[in-house]
């Protein structure tokens, strides 16, 4: 409400044009981002409801006795699993209430699951922070473009990170002497989720580095564990760890159809993405009357709603001495567009693992009222980011923060920082200041991208001290009213990394270009 009184009072945006803007910004929130989200927890939660992710996840502790190198595949690969699948505080709930199975006192489990959790947020919820950043600053026309050359900077920033997460837990866990014993198997999970992240998020886009990262990690550590195994085998407390905790035994087949639906998403993605797959719902190209493109054959699948009174509003005076074309087209695809993709694939499921219809409809029941407040929270930052945008409230922001000049670009993850601390998502970090980190690079003439995805790679060590992340974090360990102490054990850590992040960025803007993607 205070953006549209300051839109129509200070920047003298008509009363119509600073209500359409809002609605525009909540429709898009409702399509595609809510639908994402809605579309992969209601996956996971039919391979939940079917048993079968029971035995995906004791699938993993079987792999070794070792309990730094079990936090390691669950806080940390598995972590990254389901933070690609379902995102939004689920995969630190899961994994901590899961180590503190394995015998780690509680508020130690909370700790090193949100740390494990900043390597996959950038691309949670199959990259829905980045997907959403690209159609937030660009619109949908350029959406899915932007959104691979955004991944393709995050791709070249995190995995650094990536690599050292894995050893840094075990530091934290045993100290130099664990680090010493267990390095070869950190080296194996970490490099590997690295080089997979570098690779799909360069190639394939957003939407799949942190399924396809944690599943090859996954894969290396259980096949390299085949091979070596540390001299000492590591355990907590062994009086405090539940017998249900004990890995049980699942025949090949079984652990086969639990992993099954997620392999399957990875494909059905990867034709998704493909530019042929897009060419078939592409408009007609049009240039001086002439068609030069035809309209893809399934085209009519895409609907599109007038927005006219948007249409040249986005008031960058105060940046660039002019306004600027918006598009004033909200396009809703029902067949291409990830959400959809997910939805398939949780059809699929139904089928492979025998859910019965009358359970998966009441699932997307139960999907829809736990995720009602998140959908609502999404299109009204997204209605905020929007009036801000076509206001001139954003231009005005990144003309103050220009006036850093070159230091902006230590600063610039430390504003996706901020912005995951207050929202407690990247996803609405990223929509809150895409377009002021856009317009502060075209100040500074760098390349947009950087600051684009250096808002996205910092917003994902202020997960750690998010108080919406950490009070989940403390509901599954069962230390509500502790909250204070979590924060306290993973405050420092946040701030050394963002400030390495920072560091990084600055590094690559002025002395290490080449690894900005044109």
């Amino acid at each position: 409400m205070s953006a549209i009184v300051i839109a129509i009072f200070v920047y003298d945006m008509p009363t119509t044009k600073a209500l359409w803007s809002v609605v525009y910004g909540a429709l898009y929130g409702m399509w595609p981002i809510a639908w994402i989200i809605i579309a992969a927890i209601f996956l996971y939660k039919l391979t939940v409801k079917s048993g079968y992710f029971d035995i995906l996840r004791e699938s993993i502790i079987a792999i070794t006795p070792d309990q730094r190198i079990q936090v390691i595949l669950i806080g940390f690969c598995f972590g990254a699993f389901l933070e690609g699948a379902i995102g939004f505080g689920g995969p630190v709930a899961i994994t901590a209430a899961l180590l503190v199975g394995l015998g780690l006192r509680p508020l130690y489990a909370a700790g090193l699951c949100m740390i494990a959790n900043t390597a996959p947020v950038a691309f949670g919820a199959v990259g829905i922070p980045i997907i959403a950043m690209a159609g937030a600053v660009y619109g949908s026309e350029l959406q899915a473009t932007e959104a691979a050359r955004i991944s393709a900077m995050a791709g070249h920033m995190l995995p650094p990170l990536s690599l050292f997460v894995p050893f840094f837990l075990i530091l934290l866990m045993n100290g130099i002497k664990g680090v010493k014993e267990t390095w070869p198997v950190a080296l194996v999970a970490g490099g590997s989720f690295a080089i997979v992240q570098f690779i799909t998020a360069t190639h394939l886009g957003p939407e799949l580095p942190d399924i396809a990262s944690a599943v090859a990690s996954i894969a290396a550590v259980a096949i390299f564990l085949r091979f070596w195994q540390p001299k000492n085998i590591f355990k907590f407390d062994e009086d405090s760890v539940s017998t249900k905790t004990e890995a049980k035994k699942y025949t090949t087949q079984q652990i086969v159809l639990a992993w099954a639906p997620f392999v399957i998403l990875i494909a059905v993605i990867v034709i998704w993405t493909q530019p042929w797959f897009k060419d078939l719902f592409a408009d007609a190209v049009v240039k001086n009357g002439e068609v030069v493109k035809e309209a893809g054959v399934l085209s009519s699948l895409v609907f599109g709603f007038s927005f006219a009174d948007l249409a040249n509003i986005i008031q960058t005076t105060p940046v660039v001495a002019k306004d600027v074309a918006v598009e004033s087209v909200f396009k809703i695809p029902l067949i291409n567009t990830v959400g959809t993709s997910i939805f398939i694939v949780a059809l699929i499921t139904m089928v492979l693992l025998k859910v019965k219809v009358s359970t998966a409809v009441a699932t997307f029941g139960e999907t829809l009222n736990e995720m009602k407040f998140a959908i609502l929270t999404i299109a009204l930052v997204l209605g905020f980011a929007s009036i801000s945008n076509h206001s001139g409230i954003s231009a005005t922001l990144a003309l103050a923060l220009a006036q850093t000049g070159n230091a902006f670009a230590f600063f610039s993850p430390i504003v996706g920082w901020i912005g995951v601390f207050l929202t407690g998502s990247d996803t609405s970090s990223n929509l809150l200041f895409g377009t002021l980190q856009q317009l502060t690079a075209q100040q500074l003439n760098i390349p947009e991208v950087l600051f684009l995805a250096a808002n996205s790679v910092g917003g994902v060590v202020g997960k750690m001290i998010s108080p919406q992340s950490i009070a989940i974090a403390c509901a599954a360990v069962g230390l509500v009213g502790r909250e204070s102490e979590l924060f306290r054990f993973t405050v420092k850590y946040s701030i050394l990394l963002v400030i390495g992040i920072g560091i990084f960025t600055y590094l690559i803007a002025f002395y290490m270009t080449w690894i900005i993607p044109s």
